[in-house]
């Protein structure tokens, strides 16, 4: 990775990272990084699964669990509404709740200061997703209310996903 003259530590450029992500892989990579340069923690091996589940819920990891469950009917309404840089901080900022939770940040109210927290350090305090992190996703995105609800119990899995951590035993 080059450094920018301007910051010696490299942390701009996961904010670069993040708004050249094309994938569900690229964005959870710079959740890992994020996580991992802010508060020294990290996790491997992690899945992510897309599924229709109600409208209130943007994603879901079950405690001592392996996968995420990103909600796909969310993802859609978005694809229909907002640009890429909008769904991809939208991406970042749900993905990197959930793997908080699989970091032992099972508090919600204390998972999403910490979302704020580590997106503005790593992104910095006006990236688009750091904006996101510190507010109420529904109330920014308000036609996520009406995407209708889904039961969840179809799961589809994400091929490639956490793929810097995988790469070496799966293909």
């Amino acid at each position: 990775m080059s450094l920018s003259s301007s910051d010696p530590t490299g942390w701009t450029s996961l904010g670069h990272r993040l708004d050249q992500a094309r994938n569900y892989d690229d964005v959870f990579a710079v959740v890992r990084e994020s996580v991992r340069r802010v508060l020294g923690k990290e996790r491997v091996g992690l899945g992510l699964g897309l599924s229709d589940l109600p409208a209130q819920i943007g994603a879901y990891w079950q405690v001592t669990g392996n996968i995420i469950i990103l909600n796909e009917r969310l993802i859609r309404v978005l694809e229909a509404t907002e640009p890429q840089a909008e769904r991809t901080a939208y991406v970042y900022v749900v993905l990197l709740h959930e793997y908080l939770h699989s970091l032992g940040f099972l508090d919600e109210r204390t998972d999403r200061q910490v979302v704020s927290n580590v997106a503005a350090r790593a992104l910095g305090n006006e990236h688009l997703a750091a904006r996101l992190a510190r507010g109420d996703l529904w109330e920014i995105f308000p036609q996520l209310r009406g995407a209708g609800t889904g039961d969840g119990q179809k799961v589809r899995i994400v091929r490639g996903f956490d793929s810097e951590s995988t790469s070496r035993y799966i293909r």
